[in-house]
């Protein structure tokens, strides 16, 4: 028995394939450059702001400034994620350990931050250093990845983001929480997996173009909303 090979099949398979790759690539490098950019730009800018924030900070509530925190990011690989610090200090939230809807450590000057946001612009610099982007799926702490494992190797196939879908549409995820006589299990059961789902649903089609939309999408509900 002779089998005869299309041998031109397998050249345009294979030329599909590495076309395939080079579109991953000049796309992953073209909102590489486009983070690197806004949040460069972006740190320049708004450092007066920055200095302020945590000026008084320190002036409200001591040191530290900064709350840095284990995140797990793009393939699976932990970083440290930065916020100004909004809440009394707690060694165990410093380890990983995340409390969903416990807003009994917020400070003054934290209820403010959280309420704008502007707690999370330290998270230019986790852009800066290649660990976040500007617009992905939220990082989560190890617990929270370890509860849906097979989701998150789908979703951490990308950068994770400052912003996203879900951050937006739980942008009042605190008070949510607080209005649940279990905030852990409600978490865990109705808004984490709507979270993923909203993550799933950007590793498929996310775009420059969303990205920016995203962007403004997310100063205006700070701002107005």
């Amino acid at each position: 028995m002779i089998i005869h090979y299309n041998h031109t099949v397998f050249r345009d398979e294979a030329f599909l394939h590495s076309l395939g790759e080079w579109k991953r690539w000049s796309k992953g490098l073209g909102k590489r450059l486009f983070d690197l950019t806004l949040a460069s730009v972006g740190l320049l800018f708004l450092f007066p702001v920055v200095l302020i924030i945590a000026v008084i900070i320190f002036w409200d509530d001591g040191h530290p400034v900064f709350f840095v925190q284990e995140r797990i990011g793009k393939s699976g690989k932990p970083f440290r994620l930065l916020k100004f610090r909004t809440m009394r200090v707690d060694k165990l939230a410093c380890q990983g350990s995340f409390d969903p809807g416990n807003d009994s450590r917020v400070t003054r000057v934290g209820a403010c931050l959280r309420k704008y946001k502007l707690d999370e612009l330290p998270q230019l610099l986790n852009v800066v250093r290649g660990e976040m982007s500007l617009v992905g799926p939220r990082p989560e702490v190890r617990k929270w990845v370890a509860a849906f494992p097979e989701r998150w190797n789908k979703v951490l196939q990308v950068v994770p983001g400052i912003t996203d879908n879900a951050s937006v549409r739980f942008r009042n995820e605190e008070e949510l929480l607080r209005q649940s006589d279990d905030p852990e299990k409600y978490y865990r059961e109705v808004v984490l997996p709507q979270k993923l789902c909203l993550y799933e649903d950007y590793v498929e089609h996310h775009s420059v173009h969303g990205d920016i939309l995203l962007i403004f999408k997310t100063i205006y509900c700070c701002l107005f909303k």
